[in-house]
């Protein structure tokens, strides 16, 4: 686990290169400087599943009578792009039976999805620039707009990795601006995609999206070749200070896996295993 000196050299480090993009165009007044956004810490090991209010499941995997509880953390996922009405009916049907936090879908299906689950505690949510993050910041913004129209209450966006990874932090903060104004105050997750980062990059993702105003931060999208770990998580949550979200997605498969991720301070799960997560199984699914 990096100090919070190391950790802050380095979030100075990315803010000061920001400043100079940006004052180099004339916007430095507007934005904070990193530095500035990145909050207070607690160690998540500190902390007990109960005080999260979720319910501890057994070590053998097993799940408690609180299954629903954990079942409220847990963004149910159907993000394949051979994904059929029947499969889509089918997400909206479980998330439906055993009360998930939300049903999450590519933007095709999002006006469905949120008829679906009309009269229900679990959110419509959908994905933008996905899997790839690399559309313009205007078709991120587009696609966030219409979603929001057909009924999606979060938005769960791809940040633009490329810039990220060429040192452009300006134009990932404009990008990640963009869709939280077009989110019109809904909740945005930023996914950054970690198994493409280094440590450096996932510092500069966290705070980017800190400072643009996103309400979570999101470990990956499934497509990228991994998933969350314990490490990553634990990481993003020491950047983004207690006050965001962290969203512990990919590879998500059992009620152990949950269990860990949470602990390590994930206050969201992405999985497409989300009925064998709460029923004790284990999940094969992908997204």
């Amino acid at each position: 686990m990096p100090s919070d000196r190391d950790l802050d050299q380095l979030v100075e480090a990315i803010a000061e290169r920001v400043q100079q993009r940006l004052m180099q165009q004339e916007q430095q007044s507007a934005v904070p400087p990193l530095q500035a956004v990145i909050g207070g810490w607690q160690d998540p090991s500190t902390q007990t599943l109960e005080s999260r209010g979720i319910a501890r499941v057994g070590s053998d995997g097993s799940v408690s009578a609180g299954a629903k509880s954990i079942a409220r953390y847990i963004d149910h996922t159907m993000l394949k792009p051979t994904s059929t009405r029947a499969d889509i009916l089918k997400t909206c049907k479980e998330a439906r039976e055993y009360g998930f936090a939300s049903v999450c879908v590519n933007s095709v299906w999002i006006g469905l999805v949120a008829k679906e689950l009309r009269g229900t505690s679990t959110m419509p949510i959908c994905v933008v620039g996905f899997p790839l993050g690399a559309a313009m910041s205007e078709a991120k913004a587009a696609e966030t707009r219409a979603a929001i129209a057909a009924g999606a209450e979060e938005i769960d966006m791809v940040i633009n990795i490329g810039n990220l990874k060429s040192g452009e932090h300006d134009l990932v903060l404009r990008d990640i601006e963009a869709v939280v104004r077009a989110a019109q105050g809904r909740p945005v997750k930023v996914i950054l995609e970690n198994t493409m980062l280094n440590r450096e990059e996932k510092i500069a993702g966290c705070a980017l999206s800190k400072a643009g105003g996103a309400a979570f931060v999101k470990t990956s999208t499934g497509f990228g070749g991994g998933g969350a770990t314990i490490e990553d998580v634990t990481l993003m949550r020491q950047v983004v200070g207690p006050e965001m979200g962290v969203k512990a997605s990919g590879g998500v498969r059992t009620a152990k896996d949950a269990e860990n991720m949470i602990k390590a301070g994930a206050t969201r799960l992405g999985a497409s295993a989300s009925v064998a997560i709460v029923t004790g199984g284990t999940g094969t699914g992908s997204y």
